[in-house]
């Protein structure tokens, strides 16, 4: 006889109303002593605030400390939270207030969206407002509104205290550059870190690069001021810092109304106080540093501010490893019959890491030329077949896919709607709520990435056709090619990739890469 196993009936109630996933945000916008007593006591009353209530389960508490409320992604804490949102770990957020939790009336709209089409819920306190069961956005639009214009009153207030310290020279610094320490906000020499100081200005003014500079630096495992590695644009900084004379200037950077920082090029008054602390380089070698960084920047057609400082060379930022996928930087060779080549960053910095090795730049050049003038020759079997295939795509069917996800979307939002009324009314419980909500989010997110692929699909054959046709417009009116042309090659090439010394591949604008070979 078969052995038959009783498996007993689930006497559970399904419809037991499971406990709400609550988790608290705090902010306080500076790190002084003060706000963060604040803080600790924010966090202890969400605590016992959230652990008080049956129907809770406290689901962590976020808190940024010391950082501005205008942007949101300024906040780590704050971004991390909503990662958990995302991650199905929090139903409820309760904060103070709405200026708390963000003082950009976009960020704010944007963050209480965002976390609704998740379904989850934000109790701001002050204003005794639940997102849960807001009907509109109206109220909670105008109160961020609000919280904006006093965070930038406040920033202007600020502004206005800063200026007058600037002006009457009692403004304190409170983060010197290395060299210096802050000692009771004051600017003293700190005496290793003052002797590297020196070092580079001399290494400077004996013509090394900063390239070498930040090299041998590193290779002398000196920490930085933050203990990070030295770039050549850590030394350049330095070298143009004033206040290794004993100087300073106040107000080389400003932030406009958006709260965007900016490089005061003479939009804002600027304040120069001499003689403001000990000084580690003289004038004159600071002037002759400025001097030999400035004829360096001649001699390779370079000016600050221009565009063309980082890339300044047609190939510039647009090689690609095919080994590690690093990119390429130009390297001078004093020997051999190839002075230029393009060498992967990886392989410069660590041969173990990656092995592909240098590639002249003749060679490069050579094979654009090649690839164009077989394009220029062969356009009517190439290209025009491209171009017909682009233009025979039926936009009008993939248009109406677009509206029919778009009414899809709308309808699950309804049902989302009407999911909220009932469970604030009681007429649902939670469990049942919580189940039904997410599946709907579910589908929700499904259509959005349907969409999406069917938009981007759509733009980039709109791209690609208009790129195809670009091409085949220059292949069909011009003659072969004798020399390499920076100007053609950025025009129609994307990238360049690396798959060996002796294969490369061009890819285009128009989205596809042809490859050739490199004849030695």
């Amino acid at each position: 006889m078969k052995k038959v196993t009783k498996i007993a009936q689930n006497t559970t109630d399904l419809t037991e109303q499971a406990k709400l996933r609550v988790a608290a945000y705090c902010r306080v916008s500076t790190d002084s002593d003060e706000q963060l007593e604040s803080l600790d006591t924010q966090i202890k009353h969400y605590e016992s605030y959230i652990n008080a209530n049956p129907e809770w389960e406290f689901a962590g508490l976020y808190y940024d400390e010391g950082i501005t409320g205008t942007k949101k992604e300024k906040r780590p804490e704050l971004l991390r939270m909503i990662a958990d949102c995302e991650n199905r770990k929090v139903d409820l957020i309760v904060t103070k207030s709405i200026s708390r939790f963000a003082r950009n009336t976009t960020d704010c709209l944007e963050l209480v969206r965002k976390l609704l089409d998740l379904g989850v819920f934000i109790y701001f306190e002050k204003e005794n407002i639940n997102t849960g069961s807001m009907e509109s956005e109206l109220m909670l639009s105008i109160l961020s509104g609000l919280a904006e214009n006093e965070s930038f009153s406040i920033a202007e207030n600020n502004k206005w205290s800063i200026k007058r310290r600037f002006q009457n020279g009692t403004y304190k610094i409170s983060y010197p550059p290395y060299g210096y320490d802050n000692v009771d906000g004051e600017m003293v020499v700190n005496k290793s870190q003052a002797k590297i100081v020196r070092l580079i200005f001399s290494e400077i003014l004996a013509g090394k690069g900063t390239n070498k500079i930040a090299d041998d630096l590193n290779r002398r495992k000196i920490p930085t001021k933050k203990g990070g590695h030295w770039t050549s644009t850590t030394i350049r900084g330095m070298v143009g810092n004033e206040k290794y004379t004993g100087d300073v200037v106040f107000q080389k950077t400003y932030t406009d109304e958006h709260f965007n920082r900016h490089n005061n090029h003479g939009e804002k008054d600027q304040y120069l106080i001499r003689n403001h602390h000990e000084a580690i380089i003289s004038h004159e070698e600071f002037e002759a540093a400025q001097d030999i960084i400035e004829q360096r920047g001649k001699e390779k057609r370079l000016e600050k501010q221009s565009k063309k400082y980082q890339n300044r060379y047609p190939f510039s930022g647009k090689i690609i490893c095919g080994q590690c996928g690093g990119t390429f930087k130009r390297r001078t060779h004093t020997s051999g019959k190839h002075p230029y080549a393009w060498c992967c960053s990886t392989h410069i910095a660590d041969i173990k890491k990656c092995s592909m090795k240098y590639v002249p730049e003749s060679d490069i050049e050579y094979a654009f030329v090649t690839m164009m003038n077989k394009l220029i020759f062969g356009h009517e079997t190439v290209l025009k077949p491209l171009l017909i295939s682009l233009r025979g795509i039926n936009s009008d069917e993939t248009l109406e896919n677009i509206r029919a996800l778009d009414k899809k979307l709308e309808e699950n939002a309804e049902q989302r709607n009407v999911l909220v009324g009932l469970m604030t009314k009681g007429y649902l419980e939670p469990a049942i709520y919580n189940k039904s909500n997410n599946e709907l989010l579910q589908e929700a997110e499904r259509l959005r990435r349907q969409k999406e692929s069917i938009t981007r699909f759509l733009n980039n054959d709109f791209q690609n056709l208009s790129e195809v046709s670009a091409l085949l417009q220059f292949t069909s009116r011009t003659s072969m090619l004798t020399s390499f042309d920076g100007e053609i090659f950025t025009r129609f090439v994307d990238r360049i990739h690396v798959y060996s010394r002796t294969e490369i591949g061009f890819e285009l604008k128009c989205g596809i890469t042809l490859k050739e070979r490199i004849v030695k």
